[in-house]
């Protein structure tokens, strides 16, 4: 069975009760969450976030705790090697992140890298490399999830081999996994088309037991274009059929997969599109009615 969800909104009065009946409004068996918002490090206490609520439903509908995938913030820039305040930020507020992931009971904590900003590409390696070994804990369950970036700016992590150069020289190495984003690597020059290509080089650069988690988004960019811009499942340049053969793939049935395709309007397409993926039929028709 395919393990597939959405980002779903955590907000008052519900917090993550409310995620988690957002994710069965859609059909899903899995969910992305913040633990606060994306942009600032404002966090409500994790004793209001309705825990045990929410997991209870979860069991209820036999949705392992595993399948709740957490975003770590866009602010942590761990690649920082400019400024000191902003890489200390990103190493104390990613700690909180893992602490704040324990206590949710989830496993997975997805992170983009970093950027090097104007400082030299391996400058900022070697920092998130750096961070990396300052926030890791063997006592912690939590593997932090480095995404493949689609190389926008000064990015560091848009190549395979970036990817492991980060984790083969951290010290914790086995508390890290790949999240592998469709739209990115589209972007950063891969043709997800050819994805058996694509896991067999990402088998023989990382290893396939490192893939936790793919984001599954078309991109409205040419292939290589280097810009990072989600588009609809069908409606962008990688095409319905690729990534539905992403989400059915014979060797990813473990993997948890997480639509993070534009809203349309005020509607969130996730429903009609986690259907389009496990019907392997694509409705450009259903999507449209959202635009009405």
């Amino acid at each position: 069975m395919v393990i597939l969800g959405s980002h779903c909104s955590m907000k008052a009065p519900k917090f993550l009760l409310g995620s988690v009946q957002e994710a069965l409004s859609y059909g899903a068996n899995a969910l992305m969450i913040y633990t606060g918002p994306p942009q600032n490090t404002l966090r409500k206490p994790v004793e209001a976030l309705k825990i045990q609520e929410a997991m209870q439903l979860m069991k209820t509908h036999g949705i392992p705790a595993e399948n709740m995938i957490v975003h770590a913030p866009y602010i942590i820039n761990l690649g920082n090697s400019v400024k000191q305040e902003t890489y200390q930020l990103g190493v104390d507020f990613l700690k909180n992140e893992i602490q704040r992931v324990k206590e949710i009971g989830a496993k997975y904590l997805v992170l983009h890298p970093g950027s090097h900003t104007i400082a030299p590409f391996e400058d900022g390696m070697n920092q998130i490399i750096q961070g990396l070994n300052e926030v890791l804990c063997e006592e912690d369950d939590v593997i932090i999830c480095l995404e493949t970036m689609s190389g926008k700016g000064s990015e560091v992590g848009f190549t395979f081999e970036q990817i492991q150069t980060m984790i083969e020289n951290t010290k914790l190495s086995h508390k890290l996994g790949v999240c592998l984003d469709t739209c990115h690597i589209h972007d950063a020059g891969y043709d997800v088309s050819s994805f058996d290509q694509i896991l067999n080089e990402f088998d023989r650069i990382i290893g396939l037991d490192r893939l936790k988690v793919i984001h599954v988004n078309d991109s409205k960019n040419v292939q290589g274009a280097k810009k990072d811009r989600h588009a609809n499942l069908g409606e962008g340049h990688i095409g319905f059929d690729a990534l539905c053969k992403v989400v059915h793939h014979p060797k990813l049935e473990h993997v948890i997969k997480i639509l993070e395709t534009p809203w349309i309007g005020d509607e969130a397409p996730y429903k009609i599109e986690i259907e389009m993926l496990k019907n392997k039929v694509y409705d450009p028709s259903a999507l449209d009615a959202l635009r009405k």
